[in-house]
């Protein structure tokens, strides 16, 4: 590929073919030398991982069980090499910096029984994988990762009731002493606070034909892997879901010859360097298109999450050509470029060509099309799955992209839907946003028309979504890739006094202040950012509308301001020329100043913002806007509301 630009080095220590080395001990740093994983050779494969002098992980250990043998167990060195990695890498689809930097020192050890381990160790972070090099197919019956915390540290958890799960629960905090082996597991990411400020996030990358990784409790102040089966047999479940009438023993079947999934942890002691990370892109296989020029993120209104509720129109709305014609006008006065039309616009959940008898879906792709507006379209992923020749057929209408929902898996077969999808869309010039889904891990760089996934406590849980939760997310789920939260509430409300019932869509609002709301468009990362309240509301409030519609969802770069975690986070984010603030709190009330000294020196920049009113703390629609004269020396005092936050724009 000729965007990246790049320099690898590897040199060869050691390479004794046929032969095994005695080494037992070995040590990879860090290209700055502060980071250190000591890795033992024993009857196990173990590790451990230092900052400094700062022991982090400690006895850890890894290994891949296949149905005839034990990958690291006894292990036999055969080869080992070093080297590093030096590379700046141009981002097909800029969601949080143009371009991206990959630095760090590599091992790799062969190991006798055709198998290696590769580690990369980052300046804030490292990873490693298996490496296979066998015949034909090989069953993988479990994977063993794991790990042992020296002290009791404080976990960040997201735990579901099994592996059918939608990746929608809240985080719960754990401390690692009392996480019992018989509690939950949690789904990735996980993120873990040691005793000595480190914080580590842990997730994986670059996965293909294998299962989503899973982590339980050890029961012994550690945590382990845990996979689903391989699912063989399906029977009916709905008109959204399969269900599984028989697993295999394994939890995958897949080629003997290949690069497993990468094992990762981000490690600092500034909690921005969490927030910042990039390292599930840095991780992942590169772009597999040719040609991702006509990929186009951007805004998109969507109807679903206020039942498309309008008024003081003249006609009756609801999912129908005149209410969706509306929508269409909206997105066009406001430059929007995407409507969503979520479930309802087709006459069954079943059928992806028939629309329902009140649409006429031609003449709404023509009035669109004509308003510089394309369509979205929402679908269960079983649909998809049942009538895979929808892509073309999308396609040849105009249709945009799809939303596809309900997946509600991550087992080997369903992560292998996601890759089918995403290439068969790709084959047809189609974005695709995986809702109902497991969280980022790789995909959406091989195929960057994968514009986000949701996997999160988004927006339309209603008095779910809480801010006290969704602090976290920086920190955890949108530290590992695009996020589909939906924000944008005009109707804004405490928590306590939220009542928005997501199944009735009664009350539809959200918990967090005005300018939290606003916010949220700069501070979280999707490819596809939803417009999500009433077109009605934005008319209404068109000076917090048209500020919203102005945010860019691609970026040449990012900065975490400030950060402390599960409180605040304040991040800048610059697209051309434009800088853009935004900062969330917690429910607690605070002031945060942060330097502008990433603007450029001897000049004088404007700054409209959007900051919590007096009265904030009351009544969450109170909000202040201001503009002001600004340059690089300016100390901007942020006053955030409890559920606050502030937006600006510096041009």
């Amino acid at each position: 590929m000729t965007h990246k630009h790049f320099k690898i080095i590897l040199v060869t220590l050691l390479c004794l073919c046929g032969k095994e080395i005695s080494a037992k001990k070995i040590e990879v740093q860090s290209p700055d030398g502060k980071l250190k994983v000591n890795i033992e050779l024993k009857d196990k494969i173990y590790y451990s991982i230092y900052s400094g002098k700062d022991l982090l992980l400690d006895n850890c250990s890894l290994s891949m069980i296949l149905n005839n043998e034990v990958l690291g167990e006894q292990p036999k060195l055969q080869a080992m090499k070093r080297g590093k990695i030096d590379e700046s890498i141009k981002r097909e689809i800029p969601l949080k910096n143009a371009i991206v930097e990959n630095h760090c020192n590599t091992l790799y050890l062969k190991m006798r029984g055709n198998y290696a381990i590769e580690f990369r160790v980052f300046n804030k972070g490292l990873a490693y994988r298996f490496i296979t090099n066998k015949k034909g197919e090989i069953e993988i019956m479990g994977e063993n990762f794991a790990i042992h915390f020296p002290a009791d540290y404080l976990a960040h958890l997201s735990q579901p009731d099994g592996f059918k799960t939608s990746y929608e629960y809240p985080y719960t905090h754990v401390r690692t002493k009392d996480y019992k082996h018989t509690d939950r597991m949690s789904y990735l990411p996980v993120l873990l606070e040691t005793d000595k400020q480190y914080k580590i996030l842990i997730s994986e990358a670059d996965l293909q034909d294998y299962p989503c990784m899973f982590l339980q409790s050890t029961g012994n102040n550690g945590m382990q892997s845990l996979f689903p089966k391989c699912p063989l047999e399906f029977g009916e479940d709905g008109d959204r879901s399969l269900k599984i009438l028989k697993e295999a023993d394994y939890i995958a079947k897949t080629s003997g010859k290949r690069n497993f999934p990468w094992r990762f942890f981000v490690i600092s002691d500034n909690d921005k360097d969490i927030v910042a990370n990039e390292m599930v892109y840095i991780l992942s296989s590169p772009c597999e298109l040719e040609d991702y020029s006509w990929i186009k993120p951007g805004q998109v209104s969507w109807e679903w999450w206020h039942d498309a509720r309008l008024y003081g129109v003249d006609f009756r709305s609801g999912y129908n050509m005149d209410s969706y014609k509306y929508y269409i006008d909206f997105a066009s006065t406001f430059g929007i470029p995407y409507i969503i039309m979520d479930e309802g616009w087709a006459k069954s959940t079943r059928d992806p060509f028939t629309p329902n008898p009140t649409i006429d879906l031609q003449e709404l792709i023509k009035y669109g099309r004509e308003r510089n507006v394309k369509i979205v379209l929402w679908l269960t992923w079983l649909t998809v799955e049942n009538h895979f020749d929808l892509f073309k057929t999308f396609a040849d209408w105009g249709i945009a992209g799809v939303k596809i929902d309900f997946m509600d898996r991550s087992d080997q077969w369903m992560v292998n839907y996601y890759e089918r999808v995403a290439k068969e869309a790709a084959k047809h010039k189609l974005f695709v946003d995986f809702h109902g889904s497991f969280k980022p891990a790789g995909l959406e760089r091989r195929y960057p028309n994968v514009l986000s996934y949701e996997a999160v406590v988004g927006m339309e849980m209603g008095k779910r979504c809480d801010p006290s939760n969704n602090i976290w997310l920086p920190f955890i789920r949108n530290a590992v890739g695009p996020m589909d939260f939906t924000p944008g509430a005009m109707c804004n409300v405490h928590p306590e006094e939220n009542n928005f019932d997501i199944w009735t869509h009664k009350n539809a609002g959200a918990s967090g202040t005005r300018a939290y709301q606003m916010a949220l468009y700069v501070v979280f990362e999707s490819g596809l950012q939803m417009m999500s309240d009433s077109p009605t509301l934005y008319y209404r409030e068109r000076p917090c509308a048209d500020f919203i519609a102005d945010i860019p969802v691609v970026w040449d770069e990012t900065r975490v301001l400030e950060a402390k975690l599960g409180e605040y986070v304040v991040v800048a984010r610059r697209s051309g020329n434009k800088w853009f603030i935004g900062g969330i709190t917690n429910g607690d009330p605070r002031t945060v100043t942060v330097d502008l000294d990433f603007l450029a020196p001897n000049r004088i920049f404007h700054l409209t913002g959007f900051s919590d009113g007096m009265n904030a703390d009351r009544w969450a629609m109170d909000y202040v806007r201001q503009e002001t004269d600004i340059c690089s020396t300016t100390v901007l005092t942020l006053k955030l509301a409890r559920n606050g936050g502030y937006v600006g724009m510096i041009e």
